[in-house]
């Protein structure tokens, strides 16, 4: 492996006007197609397997032209305070307004809510009207979003208080914003900290820019969603910035031990560009691990965000040798440019820089005491962890909204007019085309519905054409997001088995509140295999990476401990609401349902970068001869400045995402942040090292029988150090000097 990359960092530094060019061409060529490929359709929550999946698929068949992927509004009527809706001036405004909106070209069908049972609120200050539509949210025209916006000011012109809800007004994922700059702005200034020249500092940036630019237009060329496209952009920037880094750090080492620019580049790639392969196959394994769970969305986020970290990586490997072919001497530090002119000119050799640096220090600090910092480690991050004994999942809907919102607003509104129940209703199949009797056997259901405990209000059954299913909508007592809906939707599905046994109907619960539950079951389901699945595949990797057994036990543990911390964080935050003024979150709930298996997918990958960036050194340094606690301090004398930067910049990129509107980003934001401060700086900076203190040779062993048969991969670069590949030297122009 290192003998490989050696030859490709030496190639890409020899032809490098070549390989910025191909980039650049691929670029282009991406950006191009991008541009012309059709608008990505919306991510839709489609689950194989399901009981809600399996009615909306019946309904798509026995209601024809229904089209339940539509979209659909609510336009929600609060009376003045002291009057009814159904008052003369009141009632006539809302039918004009429902009129006017049933106008619209893309209208399939607009609910008069005084000609239909239960649109108006027993007290007479509250209506609705439903309004369905032909297409999807994404594919309606501004006209008819306008025609919304339009009838709730003609309404409050008219003295009423009006909302709209429901799909119609999904906003536009966002793909970027002011927040996303600032995390870049701040990995600039990190970078420029850490290497003290502008020029080491911006490569990073420009070989990641480079690297979501062709990731990101090749997401949308395909079709893809923003939602995808913002998750690959997240992850893409953060692990294009790490891996440039590592390798821009090893590479100044190289050259301060007096290697040529080319044989600087070569090593680099050949050792950090090693661990850079390993690291990005983590990640790729973690995400990729996400398409077990079955949720086609959460595969599409999956795959999309591992490709974009595939082309990190190759460029990490190519353009970045290339550009620094350009930049050979402008990203050493000034003062070591100046040191290697004056040497140079008195004709002696490059000095190495061993003197102890904070990294030197700490590492020393540790393996003096390992047991006392082991223990406070574990134990300050099991506190942490705790809340997550509180962890509750759902899918928020418009009650996480921010109060300024009409959403949110109407949400609000028919809450308090019908019950919070009546934003979360349960949309009922009845399958009766078994049944000598469907009209009795729905007549059946609707009955045994409302004596549910739970249920409010029932609709009377809604028969298809051919008369052999039927529609029922139920509504909860409690609101879609509460424990006791849930419980009530798992009631109904046990009850349907009795109904069928007795009609020979069956009865499907489907509906936004059944979708969710559905959601937040399968991914609990899929929990354990997936973890079985990363945590196997990636122990194997490490221990080809490492050629070792404790070393990949001890990074799952302690991959484990980040991400038990990680999900604290995100309930004492998103449920109990610690710090939610500060972040700007408005209204506490449930932690999304796909969010832990994401957030253990996602946080695995990062670990297993610091893991490999860190311990590759100190394995480097321990084969090369040195004793085991001096190969500790060796490994944070090279690598611990850089990990610290990487973790940082990772934390400022993650932190950025905070700032957006949609609720999975920042919810996600907020975890991978707290997540890469937690993996990094507690357990990879300092319960590693006394772990690895207290192992001592232990934690290299490998059974003679399984070291056969492990392949030697050769990432410490141990033939480079024996002489490697060799090749004459080019010729090479005055670089480029910055």
């Amino acid at each position: 492996m290192a003998t490989f990359l050696y030859r490709l960092g030496r190639f890409s530094f020899r032809r490098r006007r070549l390989v910025a060019l191909l980039w650049v061409a691929v670029l282009t060529a991406c950006a191009f197609a991008a541009a012309k490929a059709p608008a990505a359709p919306e991510d839709g929550f489609s689950m194989p397997g399901t009981q809600s999946q399996k009615a909306f698929d019946l309904l798509d068949q026995r209601f024809p032209g229904g089209n339940s992927n539509g979209a659909d509004a609510r336009i929600v009527f609060v009376a003045p305070k002291g009057q009814k809706v159904t008052a003369g001036a009141n009632k006539a405004a809302v039918e004009r307004i429902v009129a006017n909106v049933a106008g619209g070209s893309q209208v399939k069908g607009a609910l008069n809510p005084f000609d239909m049972a239960g649109a108006v609120s027993k007290d007479g200050t509250t209506a609705y009207s439903t309004i369905s539509y032909e297409a999807q949210s994404t594919d309606l025209t501004d006209a008819t979003t306008k025609a919304l916006e339009d009838a709730a000011k003609d309404g409050r012109n008219a003295g009423l208080t009006v909302e709209l809800g429901g799909s119609a007004l999904q906003p536009e994922a966002e793909l970027g914003g002011t927040t996303e700059l600032i995390g870049v702005a701040a990995a600039a200034v990190v970078l420029l900290i850490t290497f003290g020249s502008l020029a080491a500092a911006g490569l990073p940036l420009l070989t990641a820019i480079v690297g979501i630019g062709v990731g990101v237009t090749s997401i949308v060329a395909i079709g893809m969603s923003t939602t995808t496209t913002t998750l690959a952009l997240m992850l893409g920037l953060a692990v294009g910035i790490d891996y440039a880094l590592f390798i821009v750090s090893r590479y100044r080492t190289e050259r301060a031990e007096g290697h040529s620019a080319e044989e600087a580049v070569a090593r680099a790639v050949g050792t950090a560009g090693s661990a850079v392969v390993f690291a990005g196959l983590t990640v790729v394994i973690a995400l990729a691990g996400l398409s077990v769970v079955g949720i086609p969305v959460l595969t599409r986020m999956g795959l999309a965000a591992a490709s974009t970290v595939v082309i990190a990586v190759l460029v990490a490997m190519t353009l970045l040798p290339a550009l620094l072919g350009f930049f050979r001497k402008a990203v050493l530090p000034r003062t070591e440019r100046s040191a290697r002119s004056r040497q140079r000119a008195r004709g002696g050799p490059d000095s190495k820089n061993t003197e102890p640096n904070t990294g030197t220090r700490w590492a020393r600090f540790v393996i003096r005491r390992p047991l006392a910092v082991l223990v406070l480690g574990i134990l300050g991050l099991g506190l942490i962890s705790v809340p997550v004994l509180d962890l509750q999942l759902g899918m928020p809907g418009d009650e996480s909204q921010p109060t300024s919102t009409t959403k949110r607003r109407a949400y609000d509104a028919l809450a308090d007019g019908f019950g919070p129940g009546f934003n979360g209703p349960l949309t009922v199949v009845i399958d009766a085309k078994a049944s000598d009797d469907p009209k009795a056997a729905a007549a059946q259901a609707a009955k045994e519905l409302s004596a549910t405990d739970g249920v409010v209000a029932v609709t009377p059954p809604t028969f298809n054409k051919a008369g052999d299913t039927a529609l029922l909508t139920a509504v909860p007592a409690t609101g879609p997001s509460s424990k006791a809906t849930t419980d009530l939707v798992h009631t109904i599905r046990e009850e349907a088995h009795g109904l069928e046994s007795r009609t020979g109907a069956s009865m499907l619960v489907t509906g936004t509140t059944a979708v969710n539950i559905d959601v937040s079951q399968k991914v609990t389901d899929a929990l354990v295999p997936y973890l079985a699945l990363v945590v196997g595949l990636a122990f194997l990797l490490l221990m080809v990476v490492f050629r070792s057994l404790l070393v990949p036990l001890k990074a799952a543990l302690g991959f484990l401990l980040s991400v038990a911390a990680a999900f604290g964080t995100i309930v004492a935050v998103f449920q109990w609401g610690w710090l939610a003024d500060t972040l700007g979150i408005e209204q506490t709930g449930p932690v999304m349902s796909m969010m832990p298996i994401f957030l253990i997918g996602v946080v695995f990958g990062l670990a297993m970068d610091y893991e490999v960036f860190l311990v590759t050194r100190m394995r480097e340094a321990y084969v090369h001869g040195e004793r085991p606690g001096e190969a500790i301090v060796t490994g944070f004398r090279h690598s611990a400045r850089v990990v610290v930067a990487a973790a940082v910049i990772m934390i400022a990129v993650f932190a950025g995402f905070i700032g957006m509107s949609e609720a999975m980003i920042k919810m996600m934001g907020v975890g991978l942040a707290s997540a890469v401060f937690f993996d990094a700086f507690v357990v990879r900076m300092t319960i590693v090292p006394a772990v690895l203190a207290l192992l001592g040779d232990r934690a290299w062993w490998l059974p003679r029988w399984l070291g056969k048969v492990v392949p030697q991969v050769d990432v410490e670069g141990e033939k480079l150090s024996h002489g490697g590949p060799t090749a004459a030297p080019e010729a090479e122009p005055e670089p480029v000097r910055v």
